[in-house]
């Protein structure tokens, strides 16, 4: 009778444990499968039985592994083997005399090696079977059930090379993002002194020969410094948008009425001149880095404030609770965005305007999406009644490593 409970397989009770998805489970074995014959692998068992050592390696080799072995049964033995020998695969019995072999797991993860353990034993209950793929197990198989073995170190093989792609992956988009940083910045400051010199002479020329060129050729020289002076801040705002994701997100407790205060005292100018009113209910305490979310706050405002109506400005900036997150409102009464451009506004350098309209390039949408994304959030825009423009985002309770990983 099956060790674990009447009519389910140890096998199967362990799988469903492990908190697996079945799909990716037979995908696993099946790609597996295919690759196993012929195999090479060299393995590490822990083990103090001989004769169990000699049928699981009958098991993998009938079932086409070219396997070759090393076994160990203390402590000592095993970290000297990993740390001077390299394995596809460790099969550890549970029990051994002097030390369990799950320990195995916490020594290579002391470590950092990426080697599959399979738990290879006589009998493990249910609960315990469990506990061990919690613990960092990639399965467990009874050795009453060896028939079983090939398919779990298949798998757990396959499970390995998918991991190491992924790494890989992640390493070459790491690279790849700091080399286009590192242009972004070589680059914005190696044009700004060229645009510098041509913006400076040209008005300089047009000093010294004021009065002596025609009403055409200083409407040409005007043309030359605005359009320099144009490009010096598109690159002041690329070098912005590119140092959002330069360092990493420093979460500490930051107070949003703070962050929106100072985001008031910096467009202080623009408040008054306007006559906007910004007006706030209940804003939360968040992990977030301080100066990115009063950054945030500083767009969005400005944004409003930019984009107004007839009216002075109107805006009001509210948050509530959601399950896991926060989710914020800043809404206002100016000329509003068209539904059609609702998802393509936080697109870098994308106008709905030209330049003699309304000023700027286009990136302080791109920054706000940039920020709160790299804290695990997302912002959109959203109907709102009356005439204005209504934007949402949300925040996390906690700022997670992953999430800063992802948008780094």
């Amino acid at each position: 009778m099956d060790p674990f409970s009447a009519g389910t397989t140890a096998d199967e009770r362990v799988q469903a444990g492990s908190g697996r998805q079945a799909a990716n489970s037979r995908s696993c074995i099946s790609n597996g499968a295919s690759r196993k014959a012929g195999t090479k692998l060299r393995v590490l068992l822990v083990e103090d039985n001989p004769s169990d050592v000699e049928l699981v390696l009958l098991a993998l080799r009938k079932d086409g592994f070219e396997v070759s072995s090393d076994v160990v049964q203390t402590f000592e033995e095993f970290t000297l083997r990993i740390q001077t020998s390299s394995y596809d695969l460790i099969l550890a019995d549970y029990k051994l005399p002097q030390w369990s072999g799950m320990e195995a797991i916490e020594i290579l993860k002391r470590e950092n090696l990426d080697m599959p353990l399979i738990v290879v034993t006589g009998y493990l209950g249910e609960e315990r079977a469990v506990e061990c793929i919690k613990h960092g197990a990639t399965d467990c198989v009874l050795k009453d059930h060896l028939s079983r073995l090939p398919l779990a170190v298949a798998r757990a093989l396959e499970e390995k090379r998918l991991r190491q792609q992924r790494r890989l992956f992640a390493e070459e988009l790491a690279r790849s993002n700091a080399e286009l940083e590192q242009f972004a910045y070589v680059a914005s400051h190696d044009l700004q002194e060229p645009l510098r010199m041509i913006a400076t002479y040209t008005q300089l020329l047009a000093e010294r020969y004021r009065g002596r060129l025609d009403d055409q050729a200083q409407k040409y020289i005007a043309y030359s410094v605005d359009g320099a002076l144009r490009m010096q801040t598109l690159i002041h705002d690329l070098l912005r948008f590119s140092q959002v994701g330069k360092r990493e997100i420093e979460p500490t407790r930051a107070d949003c009425r703070i962050a929106v205060e100072q985001a008031l005292k910096n467009l202080q100018a623009a408040v008054q001149e306007s006559g906007a009113v910004v007006n706030w209910n209940g804003l939360p305490v968040v992990m977030a880095d301080p100066s990115q979310l009063t950054q945030v706050f500083q767009n969005l405002i400005a944004n409003a404030i930019k984009f107004h109506g007839t009216e002075s400005p109107v805006i009001q900036i509210d948050a509530e609770k959601n399950d896991h997150e926060w989710v914020f409102t800043v809404s206002d009464n100016g000329i509003g965005i068209p539904a059609e451009s609702w998802q393509d506004i936080f697109a870098i350098f994308r106008r709905l305007h030209t330049r003699d309209e309304y000023a700027g390039n286009g990136i302080g949408l791109s920054i706000c999406k940039k920020i709160i994304e790299r804290h695990g959030g997302r912002i959109w825009i959203e109907a709102q009644a009356t005439p204005g423009c209504r934007f949402k985002f949300t925040l996390p309770m906690e700022v997670s490593k992953a999430a800063q990983a992802a948008h780094g």
